[in-house]
């Protein structure tokens, strides 16, 4: 594999904006410079550097899925290193470079296996980068389980939680509260001085619950509208919140089932753009072809987005990064927001500040899209995909 790679005659999308006839020069998986074509033309390159001529199309930021259970039949629920890597190779088809697999709340000794087989893949991906680990519980509402199970939460406790952040090795990135739970301002003050991004989800608090979670820095929010109290004119609840502070950000599932279309346009009305990260929530059998669908060790299936046979309860999204990007653009936003919300902001938030912008110094992790959106290659480390496929060059 060439340690230099140069991608010429695109239109570049560099987290902010968009520049047309631009090339990209990536060498030991680092952007080194970024220029116009004219000065490509003049350009001398190592022997062995891979030229790849765009065509015009889009050269982004590598997607960042920072809420993902599973995809194609793999998943975190699996709790084996050989399902994490499965997801990993299986995203890059879907343009994601990097992502975090997130666990549901369940008995504290599955989710110390799921947290070790995390751990053990890291640093043996063949595809997207595992960036770390999201806990979505188990310190949540049983008010607002969504379709997690009740016996399985618990209290706040930081002594589980070291059992967890032991077991991490210092890789958990993120973990999903409620904030309004009883003993959890404690709990939250311990998590924040092992520098961990909390976000508020799976919550029933009131509005004055989640001022004291902001006062507590807590300012992002787990798949905002969905197991969270909602806005009313005389508590304006969770989802009020986000609307009323500028400070708060929120995860958006954007498959048009879990949130309305015309919410999301009034959401970014009312917040900065840079305040909205895109995330799949994906379960175990997105991509999946064979059957029985089984997500959270229950029977699912498939209609737009994941049902729960047994009640028609919302399982969670079908959705891959690619389509948070095309349905977003679809809604009538442009190109270049789509990716910052998919890629800029979710690497900022998560304090991946080497990724999601392309720009000398960055990491080389990129996608080239057509004009209809589709993923042409996605570059990662280095390496160079095709519909999820490594290729040797």
């Amino acid at each position: 594999m060439s340690s230099s790679i140069c991608i010429h005659n695109a239109t570049v999308l560099n987290g902010f904006t968009a520049m047309k006839n631009c090339a990209v020069y990536i060498k030991s998986n680092k952007i080194i410079d970024v220029f116009n074509e004219r000065r490509f033309l003049k350009k001398t390159f190592e022997k062995d550097t891979v030229i790849i001529d765009a065509k015009g199309a889009y050269l982004t930021p590598g997607l960042i899925d920072t809420h993902i259970h599973g995809i194609k039949g793999y998943g975190v629920e699996d709790a084996t290193e050989k399902s994490i890597l499965k997801m990993s190779e299986a995203l890059t088809e879907y343009g994601v470079t990097s992502f975090i697999p997130t666990l549901y709340t369940e008995s504290k000794d599955k989710m110390l296996k799921s947290i070790k087989a995390i751990v053990s893949a890291m640093g043996k991906e063949k595809g997207a980068r595992i960036l770390g680990i999201h806990l979505e519980g188990p310190f949540i509402s049983k008010d607002r389980l969504g379709v997690q199970k009740q016996e399985d939460v618990l209290s706040p406790d930081i002594a589980v939680f070291d059992e967890f952040l032991e077991a991490a090795q210092g890789h958990i990135i993120n973990m999903t509260i409620a904030p309004e739970i009883k003993g959890m301002r404690e709990f939250v003050l311990h998590a924040l001085s092992k520098g961990i991004v909390l976000q508020a989800g799976h919550t029933n608090a009131t509005y004055a619950q989640m001022i004291e979670a902001m006062q507590a820095r807590i300012f992002h929010v787990t798949h905002l509208f969905n197991a969270m109290s909602r806005m009313h004119h005389r508590d304006p609840g969770v989802v009020g919140a986000v609307f009323i502070h500028p400070e708060l950000s929120c995860e958006v599932i954007a498959d048009g089932i879990h949130i309305n279309p015309e919410i999301i346009k009034f959401l970014l009305t009312c917040k900065s753009l840079d305040k909205v990260v895109l995330v799949t929530d994906s379960l175990k059998p997105t991509k999946q072809t064979r059957k029985p669908l089984i997500a959270n060790g229950e029977e699912v299936y498939l209609d737009k987005c994941f049902y729960r046979k047994s009640d028609n309860a919302i399982a969670g999204s079908a959705l891959t990064m690619i389509d948070c990007v095309k349905n977003i653009v679809s809604y009538g936003f442009h190109l270049e927001q789509a990716i910052h919300m998919a890629s800029t902001n979710p690497a900022r938030i998560m304090k991946q500040e080497h990724l999601g912008i392309i720009a000398p110094g960055y990491d080389a992790d990129l996608i080239l899209l057509s004009e209809k959106l589709n993923v042409l290659y996605t570059i990662i480390k280095g390496k160079i995909y095709k519909k999820g496929k490594q290729l040797c060059v």
